[in-house]
């Protein structure tokens, strides 16, 4: 009887413990701009305001970035790229599977293809640190309108851009990058969105040198 007892109980405790499991859903994320630990732990940082995430991996070299989260909060996609934005990178690619097994992908489209002999290509004199700024930096011009190619070289800090002067100016281009937290030749960024850069980014700052 005793030992029938101790059964029942042992096995009421497993399926206790059973009922009480989360099922999670899996996300991974390709992440352009991760430049250096400060910022992995930035974009890491970010995303724990979801409260619930679990089994966070970011791997530096190559923008991968996984993590697991309670299926029942029913995370969406938007919500995800949207987090990935507001810690100041860029998403590539992204993947949720889900805990019944659907999976769910995303790919952000590139530099779009146009004319090339509409194109003219100028320089700017962009201010900024990182591989971070870089992605903040490339992203703000390429999401204007006949902006077709935007490099931005982190040890130069010079923007060469291919754009349509018949759709945009380097005007309006540097008017959009300055919208995003960095100085241009022509243009200053706004104080409130300069300082909210990741630290990482504060170029103005003299104690910090590019990375």
């Amino acid at each position: 009887m005793k030992k029938l007892l101790i059964t029942m109980l042992f096995m009421l405790g497993v399926c206790l413990t059973l009922t009480g499991q989360q099922t999670m859903d899996k996300f991974e994320i390709q992440v352009d701009g991760l430049g250096c630990p400060f910022c992995a732990y930035g974009l890491e940082k970010k995303f724990k305001e979801f409260k619930g995430i679990k089994e966070v991996q970011i791997k530096i070299e190559t923008g991968d970035f996984k993590f697991a989260y309670p299926s029942e909060k029913q995370l969406t996609m938007q919500a995800v790229v949207d987090q990935v934005k507001k810690a100041g990178y860029t998403p590539k690619t992204a993947k949720i599977i889900r805990s019944n097994g659907e999976q769910e992908n995303l790919s952000v489209p590139g530099n779009k293809i146009a004319d090339k002999s509409q194109l003219i290509t100028e320089s700017l004199k962009v201010k900024g640190n990182c591989q971070m700024c870089k992605s903040r930096i490339e992203t703000a011009a390429l999401t204007i309108e006949g902006v077709n190619k935007a490099l931005w070289n982190v040890d130069t800090k010079i923007l060469e851009v291919d754009f349509n002067d018949k759709e945009t100016s380097i005007r309006e281009i540097s008017k959009k990058i300055a919208t995003s937290g960095h100085d241009t030749a022509t243009m200053e960024a706004k104080k409130e969105v300069y300082n909210a850069l990741p630290v990482c980014c504060s170029y103005n700052n003299p104690n910090l040198k590019s990375h």
